[in-house]
């Protein structure tokens, strides 16, 4: 339960950044992707990111599965994470807590 709660807090002030820095932002969500692959430096921050989005995809995947759940399940915290990463994981632990199995 309070990992649940964490995560609810974590989600909730991150969706709320968010949310205030797309209004606030000069250029498209896609403009600001472009211009951070544009350098080395940046470019490896974000390749960085996504390769922790894949591994949180994979987790998501395989927890979904070990409960028994199909595929399609578990799609829209996939997307989720392909676009705002941590949103996706932090929304599963929302909903779903970690498997009772492993729990202690």
């Amino acid at each position: 339960m309070a990992l649940r709660m964490i995560a609810l807090a974590a989600l909730a002030l991150f969706s709320l950044y968010t949310g205030w820095t797309m209004l606030i932002a000069e250029q498209s969500l896609i403009a600001f992707g472009l211009q951070l692959i544009s350098r080395p430096d940046t470019a490896q921050v974000l390749i960085d990111l996504y390769l922790m989005a894949a591994l949180a995809c994979a987790w998501l995947l395989k927890d979904n599965h070990s409960r028994g759940r199909s595929s399609i399940a578990v799609l829209p915290y996939l997307l989720l994470t392909a676009v705002f990463v941590s949103a996706g994981p932090l929304l599963y632990l929302v909903v779903n807590g970690v498997d009772r199995g492993r729990q202690r």
